[in-house]
Parts: C-alpha cells; sequence; structure tokens
C-alpha cells in the first residue's frame, strides 16, 4: 500500500494507460488516467494531484515539457517519467528538473509504485514546506517598519540596549516592539526568530548599524528580503 494521495498518469497509448492506472488503484492509490497533456492540465483533477506518472514521448506537448509547466503552476507536484525507448539526455535533464525516477516500460508494477510513493512523499512534505513559508510571510507582513528593524537586528544577535542605540530609541521601548514581534511571529524564543530570519532571507540593513562598527564588518549586511 502507497502513501495516500492523488496521482495522474499520462500516456498516449490506452491499453499502457489503463494497465498503469489498474496497478495504482489496485495499490489502494486514487489514480486518473489522461490520453494527453492537454488533457491532463485541462482537468479539474490538475489542482488535487499530487504526483504524475507521465510518458515521456508524446504528441503536441510531451513529458519534459508538461514538467516545465508544472514547475512553475504547481512546483510541488513531483513526476515519475516512463519511456518505451532509452533515452539518456533526456532522462539527465528529466532528473534535474526535479524527476522522481525514469523508468523504462514495460515497466515493473513494484518499481513503479516505489517510484509513486516517493514521489508522493516528497510531493506532501514540499506542499507543507510551502504553506510554512506563505504562512511566516504572511505574519512578517503584518509587521510595522519598526517592527522588522527590531526583527532584524534581534535576529542578529543584538540586545536591547544596542538596538535602542542603533535605532535612536529607548530601551524599554524597543523591549516593547521585542515583545510585539515575538507575539506576531509566534515566535517563543529567540532561536525561533533566528531561525525564521533566515528563512525569509531578512537580515538588517547598513543604515541599521550606523553605530555597529565594531559588530559587524562593512559589508556583511544588507537590505531587509
Amino acid at each position: 500500500m502507497t502513501e495516500k494521495g492523488i496521482v495522474a498518469v499520462v500516456d498516449d497509448d490506452d491499453s499502457t494507460l489503463r494497465a498503469l492506472v489498474r496497478v495504482l488503484l489496485a495499490a489502494g492509490v486514487e489514480a486518473h488516467g489522461f490520453l494527453s497533456a492537454e488533457e491532463f492540465l485541462q482537468s479539474p483533477q490538475v489542482e488535487r494531484i499530487l504526483c504524475i506518472v507521465s510518458d515521456l514521448w508524446m504528441p503536441e506537448i510531451n513529458g519534459l515539457h508538461l514538467q516545465r509547466l508544472m514547475n512553475v503552476r504547481k512546483p510541488h507536484v513531483q513526476l515519475v517519467f516512463l519511456t518505451g525507448h532509452a533515452d539518456v539526455s533526456s532522462s539527465v535533464r528529466a532528473l534535474k528538473s526535479g524527476a522522481i525516477d525514469f523508468l523504462e516500460k514495460p515497466v515493473h508494477s513494484v518499481q513503479l509504485l516505489e517510484a509513486v510513493t516517493q514521489g508522493l512523499q516528497r510531493s506532501r512534505a514540499a506542499l507543507e514546506k510551502s504553506i510554512e513559508l506563505d504562512d511566516l510571510g504572511t505574519r512578517y507582513a503584518a509587521l510595522t517598519i519598526r517592527e522588522r528593524q527590531v526583527f532584524a537586528l534581534v535576529s542578529a544577535g543584538l540586545l536591547n540596549k544596542q538596538i535602542g542605540a542603533e535605532l535612536g530609541a529607548a530601551e524599554k521601548t524597543i523591549k516593547q516592539h521585542r515583545g510585539v514581534v515575538m507575539h506576531k511571529m509566534r515566535a517563543d524564543s529567540v532561536a525561533d526568530l533566528v531561525l525564521m530570519a533566515a528563512t525569509l532571507g531578512v537580515r538588517p540593513s547598513r543604515a541599521d548599524f550606523a553605530k555597529s562598527k565594531g559588530i559587524f564588518r562593512a559589508g556583511e549586511s544588507s537590505s531587509i528580503s
């Protein structure tokens, strides 16, 4: 039994398509078959798919083209490629672009299920990471300009007194800003803020370090992302 998830099978050969779908359904995977990439892309199912098993060579939109389109539209969706003709250069391109595997037809059911299982696992992990990043970005966007400055300086290791000196504010005021930042970012500790800043690419701007020459060397800081 593979990990739960919805799989799209795309192959312009009807008998192959039906056989692949049967294998997945028998393993407990919800699978939907499409005779072309165009049919798949126009289907409402495209929004629910977590993994795609696609023939490499198809008319109009081939497997590599489909991969490029999905990397833009649904970057978390993983692809497994099938082909009846070994093609080293194509397999290299597919794998470099993030494909899970490149299997030759006729593919053994065990190989197919192993690849699909891996694809579903990776897709779920990527989707969860994307959702977490979007949520983190939303929290950061809710900070005021001053709160973002405090966030950047706290995550860079400065104490309240040092931040106050940098921003021309009283230490008590900085402490209040810091508390608000912790609350809005849902951080339990400074270590959490440091991790969030690294994830978001947030760093203090040069202007924030006008007085901290002994803490950061010139050229090490950049604008807040």
